[in-house]
């Protein structure tokens, strides 16, 4: 295979996108899927791809994933010419103390979360975002010609190997799922498919599916997989709640989701000897699913998790095999037989 997983998901997780500011990380992914296929964007932030030549009469399948991350939103620059920031998206909020942090202002700048030394805290150990203040080390007059309320703030890193095949970064989520798609899009050049196939790489996930469901609407599908990430058990937790890294793409089933087209991903994973677990949900999804299947008349939409450790931190973590597992699926189940 021509399509380097790491080198994509390394460059995908360098660019900043916190929802309702992805242009970087649009322009990513749309390079990412040109090689792939004609592409487009909107003013929204979605990435659309139309894959070979589409037959009219011919049904419909979208393959999506979210490019947006979480992160963090400046609302106040106090008198000290300290940031006050609020959550944009559902941050773990344990995961800001005492970070440095990039500030998207008029141009980038480099901060701190402020902390109280334990020496002078009489506090207990709670912590919240309503306490979390970013230093650039200016004053207010000098804060107030770089950086304006509604600027995003990233904690940053790069993507890294933990070990075999384990890679850890921010934005993973989804970044991880846009990987798949595109590596699943390499494994079909030059195969018959049994649909003609379009691409939704969508905005504003992890501020309510906003993207997914003006993409879903733009690109008329008849059926959708959608790429997310899932968690992944690390300690203690219930095994009824997570899966395992390592062991393949969750597949879901959900009340919000197509109950066969969730029997036929599971039907291709045998017959293809792919490995695959079981993501059993009672009622919506929490992800892009939840919108498409509702969507332009209504969609049959399954979704394929990627197994995940410390979801919403800075330091996520999967194994590229999952995401190489997770292409393979859709590869095969999009194939004409």
């Amino acid at each position: 295979m021509s399509f380097d997983l790491k080198q994509a998901l390394s460059e995908l997780c360098a660019a900043p996108g916190v929802s309702g500011a992805e242009k970087s990380v649009q322009q990513t992914a749309q390079q990412l899927l040109s090689q792939f296929a004609r592409t487009e964007t909107d003013p929204f932030g979605n990435v659309y791809g139309y894959v070979g030549e589409h037959t009219q009469g011919r049904q419909k399948l979208m393959l999506e994933a979210h490019i947006d991350e979480i992160g963090c939103i400046v609302t106040y620059i106090t008198d000290e010419g300290f940031l006050k920031i609020s959550g944009c998206g559902g941050i773990d909020e344990r995961a800001l103390a005492a970070q440095q942090v990039t500030v998207y202002g008029k141009e980038k700048i480099k901060g701190v979360i402020t902390s109280i030394p334990p020496h002078l805290s009489e506090k207990d150990n709670s912590y919240s975002i309503n306490d979390v203040f970013v230093d650039i080390g200016l004053n207010r007059q000098q804060a107030e010609k770089l950086v304006s309320p509604g600027d995003r703030v990233l904690v940053e890193n790069e993507l890294v190997s933990l070990g075999d095949g384990i890679v850890t970064s921010k934005a993973l989520d989804d970044r991880s799922g846009v990987a798949a798609v595109l590596l699943a899009l390499d494994m079909l050049k030059g195969k018959k498919t049994a649909y003609d196939i379009c691409v939704l790489f969508a905005a504003q996930e992890e501020t309510g599916e906003r993207g997914a469901k003006t993409g879903t609407y733009r690109l008329a599908p008849d059926l959708a997989i959608a790429v997310d990430v899932s968690f992944a058990k690390t300690h203690f937790e219930s095994e009824q709640d997570c899966a395992k890294m390592g062991e393949g793409a969750m597949i879901g089933i959900a009340p919000v989701l197509s109950g066969d087209l969730s029997q036929e991903l599971v039907r291709t994973a045998e017959r293809c000897n792919l490995p695959y677990q079981l993501e059993v949900m009672s009622g919506t999804t929490g992800t892009d699913a939840d919108k498409i299947s509702i969507s332009a008349g209504g969609v049959r939409t399954v979704i394929l998790s990627i197994p995940l450790k410390y979801m919403h931190t800075p330091v996520e973590v999967v194994d590229l095999g999952d995401i190489e597992n997770t292409a393979k699926l859709i590869a095969e189940f999009a194939q004409e037989r």
